[in-house]
């Protein structure tokens, strides 16, 4: 039971991991970016691709799957992006939705169909047990990895949103983007460096899960949705909403799926439409906040 609970802290710390740029381009840019997955999908294969045609080690494609995916992110909110920031939010559904079919072509045409299989380092192998009898608890040494990360980005990104100069920026952008160009803050590169930060976490999601959920180019349909879920439970006004969302997801998905195999989905979905109906805004909405 106590193994059951941890995998699925792990697996939600994950799935945060891969959901908290689509939080953050939803939440203070205001846009609806359902391409997100295809983002964490680029980072995946990045990984992927160093470790088997370049013999890089695992902890050094971690940075290159962030910082390529990021970069893509950056010239997309460039060129494509930028212009439909004031439409409305259809065309943003069509559009984001285009480049998934789009990236999943591409790479389907270019690196085929077959699922990739990640080596990890032997230091993430293996598990720890404590405990003997129903209360024994096994942790994998990789989900171990998962759940610093996880720690480590959230910590970082609530400091950054909440404590610095940039964060500031970023917000004031957000209420008010003329007052903000007034005062003297560049509105485009603060959009510009948030959505490719946004992107940079999706792909560092994608290399980490591409372990555990399997990369192959069906990886940002597969997914899609339960980042929404994430970002629909959570709320978009703050870091923690999408963090304990992603948990509850994890466990109850983990959970459903050992016990109730059958009916695995099924639980998700119900906790996902309780939530809804109990907060309709989120778990945690910043007072006043009109989004």
């Amino acid at each position: 039971m106590l193994t059951i609970f941890f995998d699925g802290i792990a697996y939600g710390m994950l799935l945060f991991i891969l959901a908290v740029g689509l939080s953050v381009t939803m939440g203070l840019m205001n846009f609806i970016n359902l391409a997100h997955g295809a983002f964490a999908m680029v980072g995946g294969y990045i990984t992927v691709l160093l470790m088997q045609r370049l013999g890089l080690p695992f902890l050094l494609c971690l940075p290159a799957a962030f910082a390529g995916a990021a970069l893509i992110g950056a010239v997309l909110e460039r060129t494509l992006y930028r212009p439909l920031y004031h439409r409305p939010h259809l065309d943003q559904v069509l559009f984001s939705i285009g480049i998934v079919f789009m990236a999943t072509a591409a790479v389907d045409y270019f690196i085929g169909s077959t699922q990739q299989i990640i080596q990890l380092p032997e230091w993430l192998k293996g598990r720890t047990e404590l405990g003997s009898g129903n209360w024994i608890l096994g942790m994998g040494h990789y989900r171990l990895f998962i759940i610093a990360v996880c720690v480590a980005l959230t910590v970082g990104l609530q400091y950054v949103l909440s404590r610095t100069r940039f964060g500031s920026r970023l917000r004031a952008a957000v209420d008010d983007q003329r007052v903000a160009a007034g005062l003297g803050i560049n509105v485009n590169r603060v959009f510009l460096s948030t959505f490719a930060v946004g992107s940079g976490l999706a792909g560092l999601g994608g290399a980490l899960g591409a372990e555990v959920l399997g990369l192959d180019p069906n990886f940002p349909l597969k997914f899609m949705v339960y980042f929404l879920i994430v970002v629909a439970v959570g709320g978009t006004s703050s870091i923690s909403g999408p963090l304990l969302a992603a948990l509850l997801l994890g466990i109850a998905d983990v959970a459903g799926k050992y016990y109730i195999p059958k009916l695995g989905a099924f639980i998700v979905y119900t906790l996902m439409i309780v939530i809804l109906v109990w907060r309709p805004q989120g778990l945690f909405v910043r007072q006043g906040a009109s989004k």
